[in-house]
C-alpha cells in the first residue's frame, strides 16, 4: 500500500481582505485535490506572518521566520499586504522577492467564459506575462529630495554630465543587469518550449533608455542566440521566411516598445503568447491585461527563483472591504491553482479551472463581476468558494 503524498505549504494570510479570501480559497484547493486524487495526496498549511498580523504579534513587519520557513519548503501562497504610498515602510512584497531572490513574477492572462470584459473578443487573450522582479526601478535605491546624499549626487551629475537639475530634485536608480536579463529571458523560452507556445517577445523602452532598457533588449537576444540556437528564431529572420507557422521544438522571438505594446496586446493579442520585460514595464503590463479579461480579481500570479516560489493575489489589501466577505477571491484561487501546477498536480489545477468557469458560467459571482452582467447572482467572497466545490468537475 503506498503512503499518501503530502505536501506542507505555508500561507500568509494577507491585510485588509486577505483573510476573507483565504478562508474561501483553502477549501477549494482542498476539494480540488481531493477530488482528483482522493486520499493519495493532500496539502498541509502552516501559518507564516508578514505585514499588519506579523507586526502586531512581534513588532516584525516580515519576520525572519517567515523567511526561514518558505525557505524550508520551497513554497508559499499568500494574501495581499498593505504598502504605505509616499511614506512608512516599503513595499513587503517587494522585499520578499529580494530576500528570497524571486527573479519572475509570473502572471498568466486567460479568458474565462462567461467573465464580463471590455474587449469584443477577451477570448483571444492568452499570454504569459514574465516580469523581472529584482532590479529596475523597484530595487528601491533612492533618495528624497533635500537629503544630503541627494545634493552629492546631484553636484557628481553635473560634473560628469554637464546636466543641471533643480536642487530639489529626488533620485532614484534604475539598475538593469545582464545576469538578471538573461536569466528571466531564459525562463521564459523554456516556459515557451515547454508549453508548445509560439514567440517570446522582449518588451522594452530601449528608443529612449539605451543602457538599460535598450541593453535588456540586445542581452534577451543574445541569450536565446546562445543557448537556444535550434529552438528559436528572431524574428527578422523569421519574416524573411514568410512568416511560415513556427511551435516546440522552435519559437519566434520579438520584440516590442512597450508603449507601443499597450496598443498591440488590445489590437492584435493573438500574435502574442509569452512576455519577457523588466519590473516596472511588466507591473503596468499585466494589470492592463489583466483588465481586459474580467479584473485583478481574476489575475494570479507567481513570484519564482531557483529555489523558491510564492504565489499571491495581485489585487491590494481593500481595507474598506477587510471582513465584510464580499471581494472576489478568484485571484488567490487561481494563484493557489498555479503552485499545484508548480509541484505537479496539473490534473488538480485543471479541475480548478473548469469549476471557476462553470461557475461563473452559471452567472454566479462577487459584486465586482455582478455589476457588469445582467442576470447575475451575487454571492460573498466565500459562497462563491462554495459554489465553485460544487462544480467542480
Amino acid at each position: 500500500m503506498s503512503t499518501p503524498t503530502t505536501i506542507t505549504v505555508p500561507y500568509i494570510e494577507g491585510d485588509g481582505t486577505g483573510p476573507d479570501i483565504w478562508q474561501a480559497t483553502r477549501p477549494v484547493l482542498e476539494a480540488a485535490v481531493r477530488r482528483v486524487y482522493g486520499e493519495a495526496k493532500g496539502l498541509r498549511w502552516v501559518e507564516v506572518l508578514a505585514g499588519e498580523k506579523a507586526f502586531a504579534q512581534t513588532g516584525a513587519w516580515l519576520p525572519p521566520e517567515t523567511l526561514q520557513t518558505i525557505r524550508q519548503y520551497g513554497l508559499a501562497l499568500k494574501g495581499p499586504l498593505t504598502t504605505p504610498v509616499g511614506q512608512g515602510i516599503r513595499s513587503l512584497n517587494v522585499q520578499l522577492r529580494q530576500e528570497l531572490d524571486l527573479y519572475v513574477c509570473l502572471r498568466p492572462v486567460r479568458y474565462f467564459q462567461g467573465v464580463p470584459s471590455p474587449m469584443r473578443r477577451p477570448e483571444l487573450v492568452d499570454m504569459v506575462v514574465f516580469r523581472e522582479n529584482t532590479e529596475d526601478v523597484y530595487a528601491g535605491i533612492e533618495w528624497p529630495a533635500s537629503a544630503p546624499e541627494t545634493w552629492e549626487l546631484l553636484r557628481w551629475i553635473e560634473e560628469k554630465t554637464g546636466k543641471h537639475l533643480e536642487p530639489d530634485t529626488a533620485i532614484g536608480i534604475k539598475p538593469m543587469s545582464r545576469e538578471g536579463t538573461r536569466r528571466l529571458v531564459r525562463r521564459a523560452i523554456q516556459y515557451a518550449l515547454s508549453r508548445g507556445k509560439s514567440s517570446v517577445t522582449l518588451v522594452h523602452k530601449g528608443n529612449i533608455m539605451k543602457y538599460t532598457e535598450g541593453a535588456f533588449r540586445l542581452w534577451g537576444y543574445e541569450l536565446a542566440r546562445e543557448e537556444f540556437p535550434s529552438e528559436t528564431i528572431p524574428e527578422s529572420e523569421w519574416q524573411q521566411t514568410g512568416g511560415a507557422p513556427v511551435g516546440a521544438p522552435r519559437i519566434v522571438i520579438k520584440d516590442r516598445i512597450a508603449d507601443m505594446m499597450f496598443q498591440q496586446v488590445l489590437l492584435r493579442p493573438e500574435e502574442y503568447s509569452v512576455i519577457a520585460t523588466p519590473n516596472l514595464n511588466g507591473d503596468y503590463l499585466s494589470d492592463a491585461l489583466a483588465a481586459q479579461v474580467g479584473g485583478l480579481g481574476m489575475a494570479p500570479g507567481a513570484n519564482i527563483g531557483d529555489t523558491c516560489a510564492v504565489f499571491e493575489a495581485t489585487h491590494g489589501s481593500a481595507p474598506q472591504y477587510a471582513g465584510q466577505d464580499k471581494v472576489n477571491p478568484g485571484s488567490l484561487i487561481l494563484s493557489g491553482a498555479l503552485l499545484l501546477e508548480h509541484i505537479g498536480w496539473t490534473a488538480a489545477a485543471a479541475c480548478i479551472y473548469e469549476g471557476l468557469e462553470r461557475t461563473i458560467s452559471q452567472g454566479i459571482v462577487t459584486y465586482d463581476l455582478a455589476r457588469q452582467m445582467s442576470g447575475a447572482r451575487e454571492v460573498t467572497c466565500s459562497g462563491f468558494g462554495k459554489a465553485l466545490i460544487e462544480h467542480l468537475p
